[in-house]
């Protein structure tokens, strides 16, 4: 009994801590992204580590004459990066006085990513193997973009340290070694129905569409992108990692399936039309012609 009523304050002080950590960390948009974050570090801290890896990414890729800071690869990026970087106060205001950076690097891998605080950085192999037009780069560079915005790293990062320290907490409230188990199954059970990645994937596909659309982007790039993924057999992966030619089943994969993305992405473009139309109706001809 004296075990079970420890587990059970482990577990209310716990709930307690992650409700007063609970925030949103964008506004909604038109596309109506707000679901509440556990959010248990700080975003300084999270910034300052990103910093130094994406830092050190280029330095490495410098040395290995790899990092790409001048042509037209980069020249476009730079130029489609500035117009989406322009649209960020629609889901956050103090991005607009981050201090964004771009790295290009030469490299045959199909990815690319937006470290927190605004740190982009695109491979060659995403653009040359995929053969992305400006508007698919744009729906890509979106994406990314609003996983910044979102701040997921953040909220994965706190999820760790929250799993961590209150699995702990139970361990040395349970003294026993079956207690143990059941204190931290309990601990995990209730406090871990939190969204997995795969909604945060959903969220930075909602937000980017929005973010390239409000740019003057065609929404319907975004599709076009996971067509040709799909057609590659290739998904989402992490810096440095190589395409396996195949696609796990969704329910054994941290993203959704290259077909449901394709689906709500497809779901969710008359939303965004309306945005896309009054960009495109205020877009100099100058621009329109690099389409």
């Amino acid at each position: 009994m004296k075990r079970q009523m420890l587990v059970t304050r482990v577990v209310t002080c716990a709930a307690a801590l992650v409700l007063a950590a609970c925030a949103s960390t964008t506004k909604p948009g038109a596309v109506g992204v707000q679901r509440q974050q556990l959010m248990l570090v700080s975003a300084e801290t999270v910034e300052r580590m990103a910093l130094v890896n994406y830092t050190q990414q280029n330095r490495d890729a410098q040395l290995a004459g790899r990092l790409v800071t001048k042509g037209p690869e980069y020249e476009r990026l730079k130029r489609i990066a500035a117009r989406l970087q322009g649209q960020v106060t629609t889901f956050r205001d103090d991005a607009a006085k981050w201090n964004w950076q771009l790295a290009l690097i030469d490299a045959p891998v199909i990815n690319a990513t937006c470290a927190p605080g605004g740190k982009i950085t695109f491979y060659t192999g995403l653009l040359r193997q995929l053969k992305l037009n400006d508007d698919e780069v744009a729906m890509v560079m979106g994406h990314e973009i609003a996983h910044a915005l979102r701040e997921h790293g953040r909220e994965r990062v706190s999820r760790a340290v929250a799993q961590n320290t209150l699995t702990t907490a139970a361990l040395t409230a349970a003294p026993s070694t079956e207690a143990q188990v059941q204190a931290a199954g309990a601990v995990a059970h209730y406090l871990f129905m939190l969204p997995n990645s795969r909604q945060n994937e959903s969220e930075a596909d909602a937000m980017g569409l929005e973010l390239a659309a409000r740019a003057g982007y065609k929404p319907d790039a975004a599709p076009a992108v996971w067509r040709k993924m799909a057609a590659l057999g290739h998904g989402k992966r992490t810096p440095g990692s190589q395409a396996t030619g195949s696609e796990p089943p969704e329910f054994a994969s941290t993203h959704p399936s290259h077909q449901t993305r394709i689906a709500e992405l497809t779901a969710m473009l008359p939303k965004v039309m309306p945005l896309y139309q009054a960009a495109s109706a205020n877009k100099p001809a100058k621009a329109a012609k690099g389409k």
